[in-house]
């Protein structure tokens, strides 16, 4: 089919990078899905034939490099590039051990330029590359710096590259979930998500669909580069924070 698009998800076995894949395949897109764990071979088999799996470690330059060649290898180039893996180590600063912080900044930052790095020579013309933010790098939450610097650095990594790509015709946009309940924020305490969930104007978690359907019309929007596209029932309006 002619608007067809070939989709590099990382993350996407489960969660937010698990509903991008299926709105994408279902809107009759090829996906690869791109995680470390072994279930996701068996995933991309129940999704279908237009999904493949790709076994990496965004953190490993060398895997990436793999990854994107056995998708080139198989549907000729890659459309839209979403970085959505990524891992989340708590502690106070004085407290967080330093390898916890170094694994965070490994995925969540340099594996987004790994995954870049990676894929540049393949996108053309009309791609698009979709980093995935966070509240946080935007607004201080105690004990969270490791998370936080490693979502600020996406979006300063976003506005650069956004000017770095736009002569190609390839946009670079940052989207921004709010609270939604995934595997990562499983972690966290009934009382803790209450207590987040109360300060989100419209007063509920988000749900991974709502934010797939904002990665699928980011992904398709053309004149739109270097944004900053809170999905967040309101929580970065009622910090005052810039989008």
């Amino acid at each position: 089919m002619v608007d067809e698009k070939i989709w590099f998800i990382t993350g996407a076995s489960r969660g937010i990078g698990r509903a991008i894949a299926e709105r994408a395949l279902a809107a009759g897109d090829k996906v690869a899905l791109v995680a470390r764990g072994e279930d996701v071979s068996a995933l991309a088999d129940s999704l279908g034939a237009h999904c493949m799996a790709c076994r990496a470690d965004v953190s490993d330059a060398d895997a990436v490099v793999a990854a994107v060649a056995s998708v080139v290898e198989r549907w000729g180039r890659v459309d839209v590039l979403v970085n959505n893996a990524g891992l989340h180590r708590g502690g106070r600063i004085g407290r967080i051990a330093l390898d916890a912080w170094e694994s965070v900044l490994d995925v969540n930052l340099k594996g987004a330029v790994n995954v870049i790095r990676a894929a540049d020579p393949h996108l053309g013309e009309g791609a698009a590359i979709i980093n995935i933010g966070a509240v946080v790098g935007f607004r201080g939450f105690p004990g969270d710096s490791a998370y936080a610097a490693s979502k600020a650095g996406l979006a300063g990594l976003t506005r650069a590259l956004a000017v770095e790509f736009a002569s190609r015709g390839i946009t670079v946009n940052l989207v921004i979930p709010g609270l939604v309940l995934t595997e990562m924020t499983g972690a966290l305490s009934d009382k803790a998500l209450e207590a987040m969930r109360q300060t989100i104007p419209l007063g509920r978690y988000g749900q991974p669909e709502e934010i797939a359907q904002v990665v699928d019309a980011v992904a398709r929007a053309r004149y739109m580069t270097g944004a900053f596209v809170p999905v967040d029932g309101g929580l970065m309006s009622s910090f005052g924070v810039p989008g």
